[in-house]
């Protein structure tokens, strides 16, 4: 093990050390920061049976809070599942329903009308940054970041551009920011995730713990393509599994923004792509440490959707899916439970486990109520704040639906232990229904409809009522990211 490495991981194992500054007298208010990581799965992190990666800065954010054992995506891919999270609503609801390009670079921008938790959160006063994927509009567009909530914005705009490691550009607010060291994506210099963490690490380096502030961290990794540094954490991997070469679409001339590298060593590039987004925690972690901001920081963990197949990546190798059906895409549970945990000292109990029932957006309230901001009226979602409190007053939801948008469209709702999943939806309120009894499958392998059919209708009846039409984003009509 390298010098590099082993210092890596002695980080979690005596994460305190000294810190620079004296703990800030705690305000009424937490700052607030959610790490989203890109394709994660479930069962990708060691606090969920990870037996292959090393993760110990994430195992550590969730051993001194709270792990969530039944928290959802906002959908299985990723524009959909981040305009859950910011607006409060569900797929049947919220504006943006699937991931739809636009020229000459970006995402169908998500409406000016829509009020995001940014918008909420800086509108009571405090400072937000986002650093990592957009994915929501272009630069200038209604979607823009800076018109979202976001005071700083740094990172990638475009979600088909992050396909890329090394890309040419990135966007500082509306600075497009040229890397002439990966000019023409020829040269493979500046790896785009380390760039986006030192900005990030310094939007925490200017709090002095006067104003509370917003940190979105929506990371890439460890999305497809399979590419990383070969440094100390890739050559702890190397040599350790068995390996498949996936050849795909390379950097040199000619190359596009979008496209998967070739990988000579797909399963120890991905396992180091993992153990590169936990020592990102881990800095996170230390810097609100070292800035004596940690005691009032609510930090939360978790991925955008389920894990990917594509770019040479092997979920079923690690058990990506923790156990559960499906990946990416899918709307079973692999596709869509995801990682969850929340640390916060003095308010979250160490250790704790939450079996809330919860999704994306169930962010917006329950941020809103931290701040103490109110929260709109045209949300799906609720406040889970007594939950992380650890209170048996949590509120729970009468069902959790989803929808997706590709391949013939499908829908998904969760009534308590009941599962039920429709394929080929588009246009077909009427197609078949599965029905699945998670508390005894959690695997959803057997069907009940036939021996349940008025249950199954009746799911079937929800998921009619809870989608609501959109022309931008009609069923089965979009391209995949």
């Amino acid at each position: 093990m390298t010098k590099y490495f082993f210092l890596f991981l002695t980080l979690a194992a005596n994460p305190s050390g000294s810190p620079l500054y004296a703990q800030a007298a705690k305000p009424s208010r937490p700052n607030i920061v959610f790490i989203l990581a890109d394709d994660l799965g479930y069962g990708d992190v060691g606090f969920n049976g990870q037996k292959l990666i090393k993760t110990p800065h994430i195992d550590r954010l969730a051993r001194e809070g709270m792990i969530f054992n039944q928290f959802y995506a906002g959908t299985s891919v990723c524009a959909p599942s981040r305009s859950s999270l910011l607006s409060g609503q569900h797929t049947g609801h919220t504006y943006i329903r699937g991931n739809k390009s636009v020229e000459p670079e970006g995402q169908q921008p998500i409406a000016d009308s829509v009020l995001t938790v940014a918008e909420i959160l800086k509108k009571a006063g405090y400072v937000t940054g986002a650093f990592g994927k957009w994915g929501l509009g272009p630069v200038g567009s209604e979607g823009d970041p800076n018109k979202q909530g976001f005071d700083h914005f740094y990172g990638y705009n475009c979600q088909s551009l992050a396909h890329r490691y090394y890309p040419n550009h990135l966007w500082n607010n509306d600075r497009k920011i040229i890397l002439e060291a990966n000019k023409n994506l020829i040269y493979n210099k500046d790896y785009a995730p380390d760039l986006i963490q030192k900005q990030a690490l310094s939007f925490i380096d200017s709090k002095d713990g006067e104003q509370p502030f917003f940190l979105f961290l929506p990371y890439i990794l460890p999305h497809a393509e399979l590419v990383v540094p070969d440094d100390s954490i890739f050559q702890y991997y190397k040599g350790k599994f068995e390996e498949k070469p996936f050849k795909g679409a390379d950097y040199g001339p000619g190359a596009t923004g979008g496209g998967y590298a070739s990988q000579e060593f797909p399963h120890a590039t991905f396992a180091a792509m993992v153990s590169r987004l936990d020592m990102y925690v881990g800095q996170v972690l230390q810097k609100l440490k070292e800035k004596g901001l940690d005691k009032n920081t609510l930090v939360i963990f978790t991925s955008d959707n389920g894990p990917h197949v594509e770019g040479g990546a092997d979920p079923k190798f690690f058990n990506s899916s923790g156990g559960f059906r499906g990946v990416k895409r899918d709307l079973y549970e692999g596709g869509m439970r995801e990682p969850f945990a929340a640390r916060w000292p003095g308010t979250i109990k160490p250790g704790s486990k939450s079996d809330f029932i919860g999704a994306f957006w169930d962010i917006l309230p329950t941020f809103a109520e931290l701040a103490n901001a109110k929260a709109p009226t045209n949300i799906d979602g609720i406040s889970f704040t007594d939950a992380l409190k650890g209170m048996p007053t949590q509120k729970k939801h009468e069902y959790l639906y989803w929808e997706f948008h590709e391949q013939g469209g499908r829908q998904a709702v969760r009534q308590g232990n009941w599962k039920a999943v429709r394929q080929k939806a588009a246009g077909n309120p009427d197609a078949l229904v599965e029905l699945y009894d998670l508390s005894k499958d959690p695997s959803e392998t057997t069907n009940l409809t036939p021996q349940f059919p008025d249950k199954a209708k009746e799911l079937g009846q929800i998921m009619n009522k809870a989608h609501v039409s959109s022309a931008i984003f009609p069923f089965g009509s979009l391209a995949t990211n």
